[in-house]
């Protein structure tokens, strides 16, 4: 049996898989990694560290599962997408990277120059002018890591998406490319002509040779090519060594971002289907067809995934906070032990007493665009306690989706039947229930929450001819739990209201 290696390096941590040739994926493994808060609203990430991670995640897969060695054909890569790293020829990074939750390009943001050309970056890129893409991240590196701009452009110096970083490193720094969806959203690439727009990179003052050449997500982004001394050097075992040795030669046939793979892994493959995975933040993207559409509301358009000359745009609507709302609950309030324990107080009380919980902790993404909003927590009362506040805090995810899946509608005019999830907080069946409610459909948990692994090996193995083309992977979509509507739609305009109230408060607390 062939195997696709699939790598899914996410924010908190990396994950590693097997898909086979029937479209089954193994049990995974997973390496955390630090996460770096130098300043308050700051994220960084060590970018080397990273890259170990991905080693080592395989390395435990391959020992877990020895008949694959020998039997991988091709390799599959889904990331965090707008994350950025400056490093050098040898792939070794300048300076940590900035995450996209990172808010410290705000001021950038504001810039005469930059705000002016807002309504072109719109019509352009998809996107609106936020520190959480790419092009103000690149923009901060160059003014404030010395001598990087000299070795910018002197061509001694790259900035790469992490998709790129680590296509660069794996193959032994040889082929230095970045796939359609992880380039929209740097804030310098034209989505229509699927090229980066020399404006933009003026504005930015980024060179187009410091960035990764634009590419299909089913391509040949090369052959990897690990150096034995880096492993050994890294602290890898003897047969560590052997079996990451053993993958040299094995070509990345697959590279896309991690919430488009997430749409393609949940078989969300045609006009108007749409998907939200609830991870760290929570991203609800709705397939666009082969033309993209421009929201009026607030929304992101990007490619998804390419394919055969054919590229499938989305229109998607970014939460920042959802997953760590609940990892806020459990480490900085210490009101629960684990997530799991969130159920439970939930449904230990009827409502929240109309306590509602904005969690702007790195401002608000989508309809608002505000980076300097904060967090708002509102109708406290004396009566508040334990359980209320943990409900609001699950209640505001699904009250942000709800908002985003509203303005889909109104751009498109396509309202869904039903909503395809997946991601770790989903396992909390209050919070699909409530999501189903206040959406109005039904919402189907995949039977797996790895759909962004998932979509990486099926652009992978459509590359490399495993499956016969992005149709053909639609066939593997297993269905999980459903969740049906129950709540009358007057309960669910009240609580909305009460939400979207607590939210304009946030904005007034932050300058209206």
């Amino acid at each position: 049996m062939k195997y696709i290696l699939c790598i899914d390096q996410g924010t908190t941590s990396t994950k590693a898989f097997l898909l086979n040739d029937q479209g089954a994926l193994s049990s995974g493994t997973h390496v955390p990694f630090e996460q770096q808060y130098p300043n308050p609203g700051w994220v960084d990430h060590d970018a080397g560290e990273i890259f170990y991670t991905v080693l080592k995640a395989i390395a435990i897969l391959l020992a877990e599962n020895p008949d694959a060695k020998g039997n991988i054909a091709a390799v599959g890569l889904t990331n965090q997408r707008e994350t950025t790293v400056p490093f050098g020829l040898d792939g070794k990074p300048l300076a940590n990277a900035i995450v996209w939750q990172c808010r410290r390009t705000t001021d950038i943001c504001r810039r005469p120059e930059i705000k002016s050309q807002e309504r072109r970056i719109s019509e352009i890129t998809g996107l609106k002018i936020d520190p959480y893409f790419s092009a103000t991240k690149m923009l901060w590196l160059l003014e404030n890591v010395p001598g990087l701009r000299d070795m910018i452009s002197a061509g001694k110096a790259y900035f790469g998406t992490i998709d790129g970083f680590l296509v660069y490193r794996l193959t032994g720094c040889r082929t230095f490319a970045s796939d359609y969806s992880n380039c929209s959203r740097t804030m310098l690439f034209d989505i229509a002509k699927k090229d980066y727009d020399e404006e933009l990179l003026k504005l930015f003052e980024v060179p187009r040779s410091a960035l990764a050449e634009p590419k299909e997500s089913c391509s040949d982004y090369g052959e990897i090519a690990l150096d034995p001394d880096y492993l050994n050097k890294s602290g890898f075992a003897k047969e560590e060594i052997d079996d990451l040795m053993s993958l040299n030669g094995v070509k990345i046939t697959g590279v896309i971002g991690d919430q488009p793979a997430a749409l393609l892994g949940q078989n969300a493959i045609h006009e108007g289907e749409s998907k939200t995975t609830y991870g760290t933040g929570s991203f609800t993207l709705m397939n666009l067809g082969t033309k993209p559409v421009f929201s009026k509301n607030g929304l992101l358009t990007s490619c998804a995934w390419s394919a055969g000359g054919v590229t499938s745009y989305a229109l998607e609507g970014s939460i920042f906070q959802a997953g760590s709302v609940i990892s806020w609950l459990k480490d900085e309030l210490h009101l629960i032990n684990s997530p799991s324990e969130c159920d439970k107080y939930c449904e230990s009380i009827t409502d929240t007493g109309g306590v509602y919980l904005v969690p702007a902790f790195t401002g608000l993404g989508a309809p608002y665009w505000r980076p300097d909003a904060r967090g708002i927590m509102t109708g406290i009362t004396r009566g508040t306690g334990r359980a209320e506040i943990i409900r609001a805090g699950v209640e505001s995810i699904a009250y942000q989706v709800t908002e985003l899946v509203n303005l889909m509608t109104d751009d498109t005019g396509i309202k869904a039947k039903q909503m395809k999830v997946d991601g770790g907080v989903c396992a909390s069946s209050f919070l699909m229930q409530l999501q189903a409610d206040l959406l109005g459909v039904t919402i189907t948990r995949a039977s797996s929450d790895e759909m962004t692994a998932m979509g990486a090996g099926f652009a992978a193995g459509v590359s490399c001819g495993i499956f016969d083309g992005i149709e053909e992977t639609g066939k593997f979509y297993v269905p999980g739990n459903k969740y049906d509507p129950k709540m009358p739609a007057f309960e669910v305009s009240r609580i909305m209201e009460g939400y979207r109230s607590a939210a304009r408060a946030a904005l007034y607390a932050t300058g209206g």
